[in-house]
């Protein structure tokens, strides 16, 4: 490693530390990468780490035994690569900051004689486009609310079926595909609805006055409705009395570590309101580093296809690299972004109302995730498991082969993060490693959890390690599989005991422990979501092996060919001379002309 560091190039790039196993450390971005790592270390004697280094960077050093590097055109792109690489590889003593999805935005274009507000979280092309937001909860809610309260043209479809329909018969729409509202006369409408997208309580107190009247006429349901609409748009705005002496637009970063882990808070200002915030925590807080942590979350947060961005930003605390950054975000943009730390006046009392609000998250989030922490001094987890993927697979005899992956965050479950997989492999260890490749594969777009939970035994734990070691991935594994009796697992209750597999050893925990009842409660999800799965798979296969059955395939042929080919779908899909190979040309030209109905 010594000869490596002595020979670095004197350009931007991103360097990379392992440890002796080839397990990823740490990812740094350097403007030369020669003065950064060198200032590591200390040469005399003999190689030795620079005692001036953090704490965090001590022990990460006592660790390294290898040195990578990749050389970029500029200090701005190895800003970027860091943050990707961070994002999917999860180096151990790097800060961790969680997934930011991209926050929606309502966006209406203005060049259309009668324009509709619409949600987007991409950039949007128009010259007279305009963006409300973002709304990172509500936003549905909100532009719901615009539509019940104000006759706009309800669906895209409308306009192009030249003919008024049922809304502008109950008074929710004035039925421009007929003409029978001007452009002029729209417009002004339009201009109200804006005022009430800027100024909610317009729409609340509208909202309000229908949801009685509904009441009254004992139409419950809507009534509901429209009040759980009332409260998704009254939980958008933070209450503040700060005066501002202009309508200004910008966002506040405020970032704070505790004990257990940290939080990202962010407040939205537009027309000099705070129109939404949001709340995002994170792990590792241990070697919490301010720089790091800011220059994540701000690079994460404003990814290139963000529909809007302020030219100012405002942050709780200065960073070191907020330069860098603003630079970066002005070239990713087009336009001159500042990143600002104000002392006083206004917009200091912003970043401390953030301040304020990120303090009260960590006071109430100490009370709520003691379970989480049990299962990490359990099973000496890396991390807090708050994000946790679960993998089951399903089949019967080798018939509609499937997987389920299951996803725990934030003490509830993520089912728009669930996913299904469709599995070639005929044996259940490949399965497990089909299923957990395609995830890996994934880190990219969809970073790791804190945690893996695998249905098995030591087998599927020892693949996964091997996998993610392969993949420079650092993610704590477990797996959850029945004692074996008579060198058979026995599934029927009390037959046997679930016994933990982690790479510290196995784990007994007894039957009425609350932190084995936790980690069944993911296995038994991904269980249940993966049979289910099986199941549909299975009905659909089986009516496709009945009709070929109809046609005068047998049996026997069908599963030749699905033994063959994997699945039916891959059947339908082979050239006809495949399919004649396998068989004969007489099954062939049944099932191209079974394709062509």
């Amino acid at each position: 490693m010594q000869s490596i560091i002595r020979n670095l190039p004197d350009s931007p790039g991103v360097y990379q530390y392992f440890n002796e196993t080839g397990k990823l450390l740490y990812v740094g971005k350097a403007k030369n990468l020669k003065h950064r790592v060198k200032s590591y270390w200390r040469f005399t004697p003999r190689l030795h780490p620079n005692p001036a280094q953090s704490p965090r960077i001590l022990k990460m050093l006592s660790e390294a035994k290898r040195l990578e590097y990749i050389v970029v055109k500029s200090e701005e792109d190895a800003l970027i690569l860091e943050n990707s690489l961070i994002k999917q590889l999860k180096p151990k003593y790097n800060i961790l900051l969680r997934d930011d999805k991209t926050y929606p935005y309502i966006y209406i274009d203005e060049s259309e004689p009668y324009p509709r507000f619409e949600i987007t979280r991409k950039i949007v092309k128009g010259k007279k486009i305009t963006y409300y937001g973002p709304y990172p909860s509500g936003g549905r809610a909100l532009i719901d609310a615009l539509y019940e309260t104000y006759p706009l043209v309800q669906k895209k479809s409308c306009l192009r079926e030249g003919k008024a329909c049922l809304f502008y018969q109950i008074g929710k729409c004035l039925a421009p595909c007929e003409g029978k509202v001007t452009p002029e006369a729209y417009a002004q409408l339009i201009e109200e609805a804006k005022k009430a997208l800027n100024s909610r309580y317009i729409l609340t107190e509208k909202l309000t006055e229908r949801m009685g009247k509904l009441a009254m006429q004992e139409r419950f349901e809507e009534a509901a409705a429209l009040r759980d609409s009332i409260l998704a748009i009254e939980a958008l705005t933070i209450d503040s009395s700060i005066d501002l002496a202009n309508r200004f637009d910008t966002d506040i970063f405020a970032i704070l570590n505790g004990d257990e882990r940290g939080v990202i808070v962010k407040l939205f200002m537009r027309e000099g309101k705070i129109i939404s915030s949001s709340h995002t925590y994170f792990r590792h807080t241990h070697i919490f580093e301010a720089n790091e942590a800011y220059r994540q979350a701000l690079l994460e947060h404003y990814g290139v296809d963000t529909p809007h961005i302020p030219k100012e930003i405002l942050i709780a605390h200065d960073f070191e690299d907020a330069y860098e950054v603003a630079r970066t975000l002005s070239t990713r943009f087009g336009k001159k972004i500042e990143i600002r730390h104000p002392k006083r006046g206004s917009k200091a009392k912003l970043t401390a109302l953030a301040l304020q609000n990120a303090e009260e998250l960590l006071r109430k989030e100490q009370k709520s995730t003691l379970m989480e922490q049990r299962i990490a001094d359990l099973l000496d987890l890396s991390a807090i498991p708050y994000r946790v993927e679960t993998f089951d697979n399903s089949h019967m005899m080798g018939v509609a082969t499937v997987g389920g992956m299951v996803v725990w965050d934030e003490g509830k479950w993520d089912k728009s993060s669930y996913r299904r997989y469709r599995l070639e492999a005929r044996e259940e260890t490949g399965q497990m490693r089909e299923m957990l490749s395609r995830r890996i594969k994934d880190f990219t777009t969809q970073p790791p959890p804190d945690l893996w939970i695998l249905d098995g035994g030591q087998a599927n734990l020892n693949l996964a390690r091997k996998l993610l070691l392969k993949a420079n991935v650092n993610l704590d594994v477990i797996a959850i599989a029945k004692e074996k009796l008579d060198a058979k697992a026995h599934r029927a209750k009390g037959a046997a005991k679930d016994l933990i597999y982690t790479s510290q050893g196995l784990i007994e925990l007894k039957p009425n422990d609350a932190k084995l009842h936790w980690i069944q409660r993911h296995r038994d999800e991904a269980h249940r979501y993966a049979i289910t799965y099986h199941q549909n798979t299975k009905r659909k296969e089986d009516t496709r092996i009945s009709l070929l059955n109809k046609k005068g395939i047998g049996k026997a042929t069908v599963q030749k060919l699905v033994d063959y080919f994997g699945t039916f779908e891959a059947i339908y899909n082979a050239p006809f001379e495949d399919i004649a190979q396998v068989t004969n040309n007489h099954i062939a030209k049944i099932i191209a002309k079974d394709n062509e109905n």
